[in-house]
């Protein structure tokens, strides 16, 4: 899952990334509404992390211009009473949390807006694998699988396609952030230590020329 985080106060920004990643999220991060408009005009985010109060360009605009796209919106605020989050919710937002909050409860509703693509429910089983996006686990017959965050990102897309095919390019964009070299071969190195991981009989198939499916 990729997020983006929209927030002007840059340790708070990081703070929030550094906590995401931990979680096992690819994140990106903006300190202002304009940067945020930039960036989400040429990635596709799942998720994005949004301070109502932003410069350049106010959290309200960025909300009402991204509201209905692919990415889910969870908005932030320090104004928590009922009204505002009416407004935010009327703005578009898919959810609101107050500032302060607990970190705990952030992954949580990150996670659970990236898992409302009805092609991606939280439990994916295919043959004997399967795949707990809410827990982040997965297992093949009544083995326990040890995946890194990475090879989590990349079984967790190629499930939720369903057999269809998932190419190097769209499993770079959504596993990896933005510091990821495009020219590098870590999605097939990765994808090789996944494989050797999932045992046999082997279960993705490297489609040559367009990427990999389950």
């Amino acid at each position: 899952m990729r997020v983006l985080v929209v927030e002007d106060h840059v340790m708070l920004a990081e703070r929030i990334a550094e906590g995401l990643r931990d979680a096992g999220l690819a994140v990106d991060v903006v300190n202002d509404g304009a940067a945020a408009l930039v960036n989400t005009s040429h990635t596709r985010y799942d998720v994005i992390v949004l301070d109502r109060d932003l410069p350049v360009v106010h959290g309200d605009g960025v909300c009402r211009s991204l509201a209905g796209g692919p990415a889910r919106i969870l908005m932030l605020t320090a104004a928590a009473g009922v009204d505002d989050r009416v407004d935010g919710l009327e703005l578009g937002a898919d959810d609101y949390l107050g500032k302060p909050f607990a970190f705990h409860e952030l992954v949580a509703r990150v996670r659970a807006l990236g898992r409302r693509a009805p092609s991606a429910p939280p439990i994916v089983r295919r043959g004997d694998l399967t795949v707990d996006r809410a827990r982040h686990r997965a297992s093949r017959g009544i083995q326990t699988l040890s995946l890194t965050r990475k090879e989590f990102g990349i079984l967790e897309m190629l499930v939720a396609a369903d057999g269809a095919v998932v190419s190097a390019e769209d499993l770079l964009e959504h596993v990896w952030d933005a510091n990821a070299d495009p020219f590098s071969n870590v999605v097939s190195v990765t994808v090789a230590r996944l494989r050797r991981k999932l045992g046999t009989p082997p279960v993705i198939d490297t489609v040559v020329g367009r990427g990999y499916r389950i």
